[in-house]
């Protein structure tokens, strides 16, 4: 097979989560386990650092892969889902797999692929541990697909657990309160292995500090040490912050490549996630000592990376302006915590609000048909205008549903037959000075970004 024919066997054959939705979802690691095997277990070669969350993972992941990369380390990057191409989900150093690599693994593995029956995401997950054992990572970035206890990711021994934070997403598969889903992220907590915690909530709380001590893990929350502040956020591209370690200024300057309402949340956690690194790799012995350690990161890299994350790694779909006059601004927000702290950074800014003299804001939008659609719309600003818009997958809500179900909740707007076409209607609509944002899934950003 070439490398399209592989890609189309990849898609038909295997279940796969963003296309088809829960029913692609194993509930089990029995199938990552048996294709690990089968593969030399490469999961037991690996550094690694394991991320969960409900939001802020890839991003986290990103930041910490910068970083490492900055440092001078080998740094392997595994994340979902992709947006254009189904390489960007296993990186070294910012660059895509190869396609031979992937033609080669599938002809490989083909008989146990038949054997096992595994899912598309374990297939990749399988796919990122082999590669980056045969490349030779020095460290390996792993971002959880979905939940944690369960996800096919959670076969790896890390050195270093972090969970960003817990909302609700994922309700079906995860549970319906805030506890269900902390006591699924908490299950990629490992006995003896350090584990950052993003944020301290009063429910979800007490599961990590419980499953740590049932764990001996050590425990960090990283609102509880850094605190991190927006000094100047007037641009979209990147922000300068003021960070804060246990009460005393760190750095009043500090430049990263990212922005938006919930990058000072993801910083604290790479930040405190790169120093608790450091610390595990002073330890004289980490098992299995037949495995480099890689060397820890310092202060310069991490500013370095940090301020270079997109040019490192590739980071894309979040926060992202891909276009000007007017501005139009792309966000994968797509869960009730997402948006709202988008939708306050876009209000703050002055967009989107009951204003004669304010820039108007125009929304593309559109959601997948499995998603709870009434508890996000709620979060929508009626002042916009809107041009509702079907994803182009199976899932993807029909665009006159989404502008019915809008209507409920003042949102008005027309419908389009395809993403694009609704981002080229909002395009002849704006005036230069406004704002058009694309949001509401991952899938619409994807249809847009360059």
């Amino acid at each position: 097979m070439n490398y399209r024919e592989t890609l189309d066997y990849l898609y038909q054959y295997l279940p796969m989560f963003h296309r088809i939705g829960p029913a692609a979802y194993k509930k089990d690691i029995t199938n990552t386990i048996a294709l690990c095997a089968h593969l030399g277990n490469p999961q037991h070669k690996l550094r690694a650092i394991h991320v969960a969350g409900t939001n802020g993972k890839g991003s986290v992941s990103h930041l910490l892969a910068a970083a490492c990369q900055a440092a001078g380390l080998r740094t392997g990057l595994y994340t979902s889902p992709h947006y254009k191409d189904f390489r960007e989900r296993i990186k070294i150093d910012g660059q895509y797999i190869p396609e031979q690599c992937i033609i080669d693994f599938v002809a490989d593995n083909q008989d146990i692929i038949a054997e096992i029956q595994p899912s598309f995401f374990e297939v990749t997950v399988g796919m990122a541990f082999d590669y980056f054992v045969r490349e030779q990572v020095d460290i390996a970035i792993i971002e959880v697909g979905l939940g944690g206890r369960l996800d096919s990711t959670n076969v790896i021994t890390p050195l270093l657990s972090v969970i960003t934070n817990i909302s609700f997403d994922h309700q079906n598969l995860l549970g319906d309160t805030l506890v269900a889903i902390a006591r699924e992220k908490a299950g990629i907590i490992k006995p003896g292995i350090p584990v950052v915690v993003g944020e301290t909530h009063p429910e979800t709380a007490p599961v990590f500090i419980q499953t740590a001590a049932d764990m001996h893990a050590p425990l960090l929350f990283a609102d509880q040490h850094y605190e991190v502040a927006e000094k100047d956020a007037s641009g979209f591209l990147s922000t300068t912050y003021r960070l804060t370690l246990d009460g005393k200024i760190e750095n009043d300057s500090f430049l990263a490549a990212v922005s938006g309402p919930y990058q000072t949340k993801n910083i604290a956690t790479a930040l405190l996630a790169l120093a608790t690194l450091n610390e595990v790799l002073t330890v004289p012995t980490i098992p299995p000592p037949d495995i480099p350690l890689p060397r820890p990161v310092s202060a310069a890299a991490i500013a370095t990376g940090f301020e270079n994350l997109r040019a490192l790694t590739g980071f894309q779909g979040r926060w992202q302006v891909i276009g000007t006059q007017p501005t139009i601004l792309c966000d994968s927000a797509h869960n009730e915590a997402g948006l709202r702290l988008a939708f306050e950074k876009i209000t703050a800014m002055g967009y989107g609000i009951s204003s004669v003299n304010s820039p108007t804001l125009h929304i593309v939008t559109g959601f997948v048909n499995d998603k709870e659609v009434d508890n996000v719309l709620s979060l929508f600003p009626p002042a916009a205008r809107y041009y509702f818009a079907k994803a182009d997958i199976p899932r993807g809500l029909d665009a006159a549903v989404l502008r019915e179900k809008s209507a409920v909740f003042g949102l008005s707007g027309d419908a389009y037959p395809s993403v694009p076409v609704a981002l080229e209607a909002a395009r002849l609509s704006a005036a230069s000075n406004d704002l058009i944002v694309v949001i509401g899934s991952i899938f619409v950003v994807a249809e847009v970004i360059p």
